[in-house]
């Protein structure tokens, strides 16, 4: 422990920076597979799409970011095994090595997975830094088939909402009316699943601990808040007979674009209550070892500190308002084209399927969730509406995601432990 008591407040600088570069990573490119749909279909423009995800972002991160941030922090590695001062150094090289991957990729415009590159490289750093035996690979097991599972079960879900939106509303004789009538449906749906988690998952970190049953009462709440709110906003809309015309379905294409901001705000919330984990369980392992000993910080349950939520909801915020919009081009215009209505079906399948994982504290990664649903939704109108060589570039990016952060890891722990030791 002596050179943590020697160099503890530059470690601790050190690690906020390479956390807030992690979360600016997380902004950049995971963020902006989250406002993808809502761009690519024109529901939002990308300013708008920006303020969104930064109030949601933010909420989902500080609110309900808690429960998968332990798994990142204390799931992955066995504590016993690893001493203070390497878990410190490891913890800081596997942020450093996932930021830099994710800078890579964002300027290349691949949407790649945040949460492969964080659990690359922890297990990196323990594995090859440290010893083989220093990783739970039980824990893992469950971690790697959620990524398989997870786009699987969100294509599902979306391919039956879109085939749900066909039979309800496009393929009727007055698609306009119908859309009116169902979607404050879908709106109810949004806002009860994104409530309903969060409040009986996600706020215990804040000293907000529901029933079950004030959970589902409050979030039936919500849900009907939301729908009497998207009621209001679609009584403004009237049949555009000009645009029809044109594109038969224009008018009720604007019913879903005003159902499109209630799933952007659920996909931002579900997107930061999962994915800040990624910026924040490492550095929140490395505050605990500092403050109290590994002990404390690494072998048991603790609640992340509020501030350190705080820094990985600012920083993703920002890597979004700054560098999103190359990744956004990617997964909102090129894998199929996009309408308000496929938008929907997406974003709403893939919110479910982050905010579902974050209630169990499973670490899923939001870009195969929501490449996954978008395919679904491609698939509903036949395989010739998907970009297939976009999709295979994207699959490449993902499967050398998870080496590369390990590499990193290795390389950054290896000159930490140079410097430092």
């Amino acid at each position: 422990m002596s050179f943590i008591a020697d160099y503890g407040f530059v470690l601790l600088i050190l690690a906020c920076t390479f956390g807030f570069f992690m979360a600016w990573g997380v902004g950049a490119n995971d963020v902006a597979n989250a406002m993808g749909t809502s761009v690519g279909s024109k529901a939002l423009t990308i300013k708008q799409a920006i303020f969104v995800a930064m109030v949601f972002e933010f909420c989902g991160a500080y609110l309900a970011g808690g429960e998968v941030t332990e798994t990142v922090k204390s799931g992955i590695v066995d504590a016993a095994l690893i001493t203070p001062d390497l878990m410190v150094l490891g913890m800081m090289s596997a942020l450093l090595a996932a930021g830099t991957w994710l800078l890579i990729a964002t300027t290349k415009g691949w949407p790649v997975s945040t949460t492969h590159s964080i659990v690359g490289a922890v297990i990196g750093f323990a594995a090859v830094g440290i010893s083989v035996d220093a990783v739970h690979w039980d824990a893992v097991g469950p971690i790697v088939a959620s990524w398989v599972v997870s786009p699987v079960l969100s294509g599902t879900i979306a391919f039956g909402i879109f085939v749900s939106v066909q039979k309800l509303i496009i393929d009727t004789d007055n698609p306009f009316q119908n859309a009116k009538r169902f979607v404050p449906m879908y709106m109810f749906l949004t806002g009860f699943m994104v409530a309903l988690v969060t409040l009986s998952k996600g706020l215990k970190h804040v000293g907000l601990d529901l029933s079950g049953g004030q959970s589902f009462l409050l979030a039936i709440a919500v849900g009907v808040l939301v729908m009497l709110l998207g009621i209001l906003l679609l009584r403004r809309i009237q049949v555009d007979v000009e645009a029809d015309r044109a594109f038969h379905f224009s008018s009720v294409e604007k019913v879903f674009a005003v159902l499109m901001i209630f799933t952007a705000c659920a996909m931002a919330f579900a997107h930061g209550s999962n994915d800040v984990a990624n910026a924040v369980g490492p550095l929140a392992a490395i505050v605990g070892v500092l403050e109290g000993g590994a002990d404390v910080a690494i072998g048991t349950k603790s609640t992340v500190p509020g501030w350190v939520l705080l820094l990985g909801a600012v920083g993703i915020v920002i890597g979004l308002a700054t560098y999103g919009y190359k990744v956004i081009a990617t997964i909102g215009k090129q894998i199929t084209e996009l309408t308000p209505s496929r938008g929907f079906a997406a974003e709403l399948a893939a919110a479910s399927t982050v905010v579902g994982a974050s209630a169990i504290g499973l670490p899923v990664s939001t870009t195969h969730t929501l490449v996954g649903a978008v395919l679904g939704v491609g698939l509903a109108r036949g395989i010739g509406a998907l970009n297939l060589g976009v999709i295979g570039k994207i699959f490449m990016s993902w499967l050398i995601t998870l080496p590369v952060g390990a590499a990193l890891a290795v390389l950054y722990f290896t000159i930490l432990r140079a410097i430092f030791v």
